[in-house]
């Protein structure tokens, strides 16, 4: 325990006490000399400003709360050096599930984190040598719009975007939506929000949209259910009421990995009598579901609905036919 860690975890006890405490007492609490202990008293009544007084008829500590109108807080942002240390750990998560997102911001807090480690005896290490991220399919570069979109978010504003779906042939197009929520999803960014083109809930890529400007109009907010059940009720990233389940029957080989993960929310797994899994998901659009039941190759089988098993029948026959052309 540090320095600062002591002064906080002195201010703890004293706050919540009504009694004094002895000094004796704090040198246990704190797990330090008695040098040490008169050095955190010292230090939070005197350079803290903290109204700790010594009774020497009670023997002991206490903080004097009747001369000021509220409780006694340390001031400002107080935090021990593990909390620092799990703030600089969400910075470096920030930092790279996006680069470039919110840069500016992120930079801001590591500076006040880092000057307020830099007060601490210990040496502090590099979080960012201690972390590893993998990612995979990331495609926001930047965060020319990412911010307008969050304020506007955050305000109840309307946007006026343009927008491109990746696909055959598509045209950008504008429209002004009402942002609902913003959506972490495979390593990219989305904004689920209210078209008021099509009158209804879309789900928008933040890296399709060329153009954002928040307006004065006030968003209209949709009902909490209606959009948990946008967002929740059918599987991945494609959204709207599910209209089928899966039923996937995993080997036994890759049943104690599969029988652990979170597919769905609603999503039903048993353990079968020959050491398979089966597992049963809703979903809507199955072409997200495709691409994760073919990445368990001959370890997974579709075993409904049928036009699941056909659609995935149809990927593999065509995947044997590239590399039948590649030994031809």
């Amino acid at each position: 325990m540090d320095r600062f860690d002591r002064i906080y975890r002195l201010h703890g006890i004293l706050s919540t006490r009504r009694t004094a405490i002895p000094l004796e007492q704090i040198i246990e609490e704190l797990a330090c000399s008695k040098a040490t202990a008169v050095r955190c008293i010292e230090n939070l009544r005197d350079h803290l400003n903290a109204p700790l007084e010594y009774h020497r008829d009670k023997n002991g500590y206490l903080y004097n709360q009747q001369t000021s109108c509220k409780p006694y807080e340390l001031p400002g942002l107080w935090f021990s050096s593990e909390e620092l240390h799990g703030l600089l750990i969400c910075q470096q998560i920030l930092h790279n599930i996006s680069p470039g997102i919110l840069s500016e911001q992120i930079e801001s807090l590591h500076q006040r984190i880092d000057t307020m480690l830099s007060k601490e005896n210990s040496p502090q290490p590099v979080i960012a040598n201690k972390i590893h991220f993998a990612s995979i399919g990331r495609r926001l570069k930047n965060d020319n719009y990412f911010k307008r979109i969050a304020t506007a978010l955050f305000n109840n504003q309307q946007i006026r975007i343009q927008y491109k779906a990746r696909g055959q042939n598509q045209q950008l197009s504008e429209r002004r939506v009402s942002p609902q929520k913003l959506m972490y999803y495979r390593d990219n960014w989305y904004i689920a929000a209210k078209c008021h083109y099509r009158k209804e809930l879309r789900m928008f890529s933040i890296d399709s949209i060329h153009s954002a400007e928040v307006l004065e109009q006030s968003a209209e907010i949709t009902e909490a259910d209606i959009l948990n059940n946008f967002l929740h009720a059918s599987y991945g990233i494609f959204s709207g009421k599910a209209q089928h389940t899966a039923t996937l029957e995993f080997t036994s080989t890759r049943a104690s990995w599969v029988a652990d993960e979170h597919w769905h929310p609603e999503q039903q797994g048993k353990w079968l009598d020959n050491g398979d899994y089966q597992l049963s998901i809703p979903f809507n659009d199955s072409r997200e579901l495709i691409m994760d039941i073919l990445k368990h190759g001959a370890e997974v089988k579709v075993i409904a609905p049928q036009s699941l098993q056909d659609a995935v029948m149809e990927q593999i026959e065509k995947m044997q036919k590239n590399y039948d052309n590649l030994t031809k």
